[in-house]
């Protein structure tokens, strides 16, 4: 029967640490921007490697010396 006790105090001191958690969370901002993450998947990533081919070009095209 004690079990019972120190299970039902231990859940409670985790809950209240998660409760806590969570009011830390909304007072610091975490859930502030609501807009972003609704249009991010809208905008495209840029590229960072081009192909063998455009490289290619870019140099044909600069100035000799």
């Amino acid at each position: 029967m004690s079990v019972i006790f120190v299970l039902i105090l231990v859940s409670m001191v985790v809950a209240g640490l998660f409760l806590g958690a969570f009011f830390w969370a909304v007072r610091s901002g975490q859930y502030d921007d609501t807009y972003t993450p609704s249009v991010r998947m809208l905008f495209e990533a840029p590229t960072e490697e081009k192909s063998s081919e455009d490289k290619e070009e870019k140099k044909d095209q600069s100035p000799s010396k």
